[in-house]
């Protein structure tokens, strides 16, 4: 078995708190390094915020108009050269399996040749090795959730972001990317999502009402899905078990639409309930178009509601979009509702993005479609690629 290297053991040797001051000394003492800095990616995913003890930190960068936002958004290590000055700026995305968390930046002074094919993936790795330290470290600290904030949270935005498994993953069957707006002041909508050997499965939830009572409505409902999850009970179990949760706190005052999916990972079986207003689209060869269900009851609404699943296959290639009725319903300055032919078009703009950067980029569309003003409701996008199980390579007969 490998041992853990220098990096790795010295990360986990060290207080949450200091796991950046951590790797940023070791660069220093291993590298010809002029900084060492670490960019969390912010609640909105527009800005790279710099971690420091606030407010003494560097202004932000953007993430579409900068080089660390290239590496951001490639996933790929991106190096500027200054000749004059004699040095390389590398640019190391810091993530963990498909979540985007930010991006490590390394200022180098370099000789004649260029940066060392070798030591840039010793930095990727040193980043690699970051990505997970910092997963770990959000339970016991607050600096890097901190960094995270462009401006304040609300309560409401708080709780929910707290709840959420994170905005982006990967595996080899799929690959999923999720974003909430207004990401400061989010209050019912939410998304959830989990994976084993053999299936993954998804929740895309809008809840009703504002600000507090809508989250805790939505933590409510997420909780009690969660709970019959991990009991192992089938789909219809955990829809209708979530559904008495939400009934006996509000007696049907307010209720949750929510799709409860799970995935065969084997097969692309997907089996479906659905259970309110967020709506799936599939994009298949170029062509989009609305995956029609049978509309059930919201949760919470009434008391004994008994739930049935439907089922749809996903193909290699398929691209599925799930989206609340925020996007739906939103208005420009003029009154006009976001039209589905507007919705089409900006999946089909995105349809070259990796699912990471799809729902940053429709809802970007959204808000300048909405125009500046306070959103009258919450929106989510999600968005699913689906791969496929690779094939196993055959083994030879002896």
């Amino acid at each position: 078995m490998d041992r853990p290297s220098a990096v790795e053991r010295s990360l986990r040797e060290a207080a949450p708190h200091e796991i950046f001051d951590v790797i940023r000394c070791l660069i220093e003492r291993r590298y010809p390094s002029r900084a060492v800095e670490l960019l969390m990616a912010d609640y909105a995913m527009t800005k790279l915020q710099p971690v420091g003890i606030l407010p003494h930190t560097r202004p932000p960068v953007s993430v579409h108009e900068s080089a660390p936002g290239r590496a951001f958004g490639a996933q790929e290590p991106h190096c500027v050269y200054d000749d004059s000055a004699s040095t390389a700026a590398v640019h190391l995305p810091v993530s963990v399996r498909g979540d985007r968390l930010g991006v490590l930046s390394v200022t180098l002074q370099v000789d004649e040749e260029g940066l060392a094919t070798e030591v840039l993936e010793e930095l990727q790795e040193c980043a690699d090795a970051l990505a997970h330290e910092l997963v770990v470290a959000e339970r016991d600290t607050d600096l890097f959730l901190q960094a995270r904030r462009a401006e304040r949270l609300t309560l409401a935005a708080e709780m929910q972001w707290q709840l959420l498994p994170g905005r982006s993953c990967a595996r080899p069957e799929y690959s999923l990317g999720a974003q909430l707006e207004p990401a400061y002041a989010i209050f019912g909508d939410s998304f959830d999502w989990s994976a084993a050997a053999d299936d993954l499965f998804v929740t895309v939830s809008n809840g009703m009402g504002e600000g507090i009572n809508a989250a805790l409505l939505t933590n409510l409902a997420i909780n009690a899905l969660r709970n019959a999850r991990r009991a192992g009970l089938d789909l219809s179990t955990q829809a209708y078990l979530a559904d008495q949760a939400i009934y006996g706190q509000h007696q049907g005052s307010q209720y949750l639409s929510t799709l409860l999916l799970r995935f065969h990972l084997p097969t692309g079986d997907v089996e479906i309930i659905d259970a309110g207003s967020p709506r799936v689209w599939r994009v298949r060869r170029g062509v989009v178009e609305a995956i029609e269900l049978e509309a059930q009851m919201p949760l919470g609404m009434f008391e004994d509601t008994v739930y049935v699943s439907q089922h749809f296959e996903v193909q290699p290639g398929d691209r599925l979009l799930f989206i609340s009725d925020g996007v739906y319903d939103a208005l420009s300055p003029g009154g006009e509702k976001y039209s589905l032919h507007a919705l089409t078009r900006s999946i089909t703009n995105t349809r070259l993005l990796p699912a990471s950067q799809v729902p940053r980029t429709m809802l970007q569309e959204l808000l300048g479609y909405r125009g500046s003003g306070p959103a009258v409701d919450d929106s989510l996008v999600m968005c699913l690629d689906w791969h496929g199980r690779p094939a196993r390579p055959r083994t030879e007969a002896v």
